[in-house]
């Protein structure tokens, strides 16, 4: 098999008003789209599939999640502690571009999500009232609820998301590669991720984050629902959920045309400004130091407790609260996790996997415990005094909870209204987000993809929410979110491996780079003198000096390079266009070495994490010419190079292909 380069797919050419992956785009939307239709034409069908769908994955393949996600947590925390914890998201020499304070505050905005509205009040009080084992609505259930809570919401759930967010940042930074699933993959399969199996990929990973958006998007309208009923007396019911989701889904669209600097990002800002005002008001107008002496309490039985927890299956005292509650999360995390991954991923370049592990592990823990802690232990003290009976409503509209809760506390309407306005941002950025990431995946990155898409991908994840209400509501919701991420499941089982290639394969070849530096001389070590290096560092160059430098000297270089390894019975060839010279030389068996020199651009990143070219085409940008070749090393800058530098450049690592084959 033939030796894998890092390069990108060249996309063909595209209408102007319309820039997809077609493979990706039409197989995707066709199969969203035929689900709304057999769940909207058949509801009664529906339902009742999706009630046997749910049954059947936690009965045969609930030891899969269990297993996989355990298995995530461990690899996470092994590359963290082993000397792969060194290894920076970027090149060697690259800096963090955030500080640690900007850092942390956008990995706590990541780890907000409608989902703590929803559930903040809600799990904690169902555990109280209807624990896995033993009796209910004791002060030993009361104990055990939020350590329940915390299993589902902390180390586990960013442990999928890391897997993700690093794989992505590891191969696009470091190693060049386009910022899609996809990528993750390439040690294994090399080129191939250009074809039908990296489609495949990417279909997988639409579909989970269609799906998980969908089902956060279904909580949050029921939440919504709930707090217009209790602020204006607005009647629950499907038709008006539907009504909400249309109009939401409205202001989501127009988000998605206002761009990302005027509508997500500011959006965003909203929501971290509310959620801390909601939280500080549950937290010192309840029982402030009960509810601190909680979150300590509440912590150490996690961490007590979490080997036991990971692994328990039930299975000599079979139990519906498995599949109801960790299953459903499991399921849930794993579907967001290309949602979530494109964000950490995007905020982390230069970081360390040491810093990236640590940092995403403990940060958006530790607020998401503190969150359930204030709300969850806020309502248990309520119903435990009987002050108000918060486990009898949520047996009978679950929805409804947070706004008793916070009834019972000074300014009730004003918090309520707080909190229902915090649910309709995050409705609104979540669908927005969504759809971007979304729009990113199936457009096959392209240049400034027109906003009609994002919308059209906005509208879709309405649609499906909508759909899903209707079909089954709760059960619909959980069912999507459990059975989409069973086959994203087996691709982040092999991202892990994969990533673990790349790695490894990374630390072997810099030990090989070692060697054959210290056999040559130091000009060619440097390949630049001094003056060259200087001018490189302090000279910003625009495109068509970088295309013409692959014109001028890289492509009479690299010709002179061919024509003197054709003399020696091999055949190589060598291709370029505007943006890439390539030079490849089959060695029938032994594989082909491949020497890629492409043109990159660098640009000032943003908060947003996931921003189109469009959005920075008034930013000045600089362009590199970035040298890499099939042996696995990062791609290293050769800007300024003259013709013998860059042939020396080729000949040290044609030589480590060489030797590594025993060529030589």
């Amino acid at each position: 098999m033939s030796d894998p380069v890092l390069t990108d797919a060249a996309p063909p050419a595209r209408a102007p008003w319309m820039k997809v992956n077609p493979p990706v785009f039409f197989v995707s939307s066709g199969l969203i789209l035929a689900f709304v239709l057999f769940s909207a034409v058949f509801p009664g069908q529906a339902e009742r599939l999706f009630a046997s769908v749910q049954a059947t994955i936690i009965l045969d393949f609930g030891w899969f999640y269990i297993l996989s996600v355990a298995g995530f947590l461990v690899f996470v925390l092994f590359l963290m502690i082993s000397r792969y914890g060194d290894v920076k998201l970027g090149p060697d020499d690259s800096e963090a571009e955030y500080s640690y304070l900007s850092w942390f505050a956008m990995l706590f905005s990541a780890g907000m999500g409608i989902g703590l509205l929803f559930f903040g009040v809600a799990e904690p009080i169902q555990h109280y009232a209807l624990p896995p084992v033993g009796e209910g609505r004791t002060i030993a259930a009361a104990r055990e609820a939020l350590p329940l809570t915390f299993f589902h919401w902390g180390l586990h759930a960013w442990a999928i998301y890391i897997v993700v967010g690093l794989a992505l940042a590891y191969f696009a930074f470091r190693r060049g590669l386009p910022l899609t699933i996809r990528s993750a993959l390439f040690p294994l399969i090399g080129n191939r991720i250009y074809g039908p199996i990296g489609h495949a990929i990417d279909i997988f990973a639409v579909l989970g984050t269609m799906f998980g958006v969908a089902t956060s998007l279904g909580f949050g309208v029921l939440q919504v629902n709930a707090g217009f009923n209790y602020l204006f007396g607005l009647p629950t019911g499907p038709l008006v959920q539907i009504l909400l989701i249309v109009a939401i889904t409205g202001l989501a669209t127009l988000s998605a045309a206002a761009g990302l600097d005027a509508g997500i990002k500011r959006l965003s800002e909203l929501n971290i400004v509310l959620a801390v005002t909601l939280l500080l008001f549950v937290l010192f107008a309840g029982s402030t130091i009960f509810l601190l002496q909680a979150y300590v309490q509440n912590i150490g039985a996690y961490l007590g407790s979490v080997v036991q927890r990971t692994f328990r299956m039930y299975a000599y005292e079979p139990n519906p609260w498995l599949g109801n509650w960790t299953l459903f999360y499991w399921g849930w995390w794993i579907s967001w996790s290309p949602f979530v991954g494109m964000f950490i991923a995007r905020i982390s370049r230069g970081r360390t996997i040491r810093e990236f592990v640590a940092g995403v592990l403990l940060v958006p823990v530790l607020f998401t415990f503190l969150w359930m802690t204030v709300f969850g232990n806020t309502a248990i003290a309520l119903d435990l005094s009987g002050a108000a009976p918060i486990a009898r409503t949520v047996a009978t509209d679950l929805p409804v909870a947070l706004f008793e809760t916070l009834q019972q506390l000074p300014f009730s309407s004003i918090a309520s209204g707080l909190a229902t306005l915090l649910v309709i941002t995050f409705f609104v950025t979540s669908a927005d987000s969504g759809a971007l990431v979304i729009d990113m995946i199936t457009n096959g990155a392209a240049e400034d993809p027109p906003v009609w898409q994002r919308i059209f991908w906005a509208v879709c994840a309405g649609l499906v929410a909508a759909v899903l209400l209707l079909a089954g509501g709760l059960q619909a919701l959980q069912t999507a979110a459990i059975a989409s991420a069973l086959p994203f499941a087996v691709v982040l089982v092999i991202i892990c491996y994969g990533l673990l290639r790349a790695l490894q394969t990374e630390t072997a070849g810099s030990s090989i780079d070692l060697s054959l530096a210290a056999e040559a001389p130091p000009a060619a070590r440097t390949g630049l003198s001094w003056q060259q290096r200087l001018d490189s560092i302090t000279h910003y160059h625009e495109k068509e000096e970088i295309s013409q430098f692959l014109k001028g000297t890289g492509r009479p270089a690299v010709d002179a390079f061919a024509a003197q390894v054709g003399q020696n019975s091999l055949v190589p060839s060598v291709e370029q266009d505007e943006d890439q010279l390539e030079l490849t030389i089959p060695h029938g068996d032994h594989g082909t070495f491949r020497y890629t020199v492409r043109a990159r651009s660098f640009r000032a990143p943003s908060f947003a994490f996931a921003e189109s070219r469009k959005t920075h085409g008034a930013e000045r940008r600089h362009y590199r010419a970035m040298a890499h070749s099939s042996e696995g090393d990062q791609p290293h800058d050769v800007t300024g190079f003259t013709g013998d530098q860059l042939i020396n450049d080729l000949l040290n690592r044609y030589a480590r292909f060489r030797h590594a084959r025993r060529l030589t």
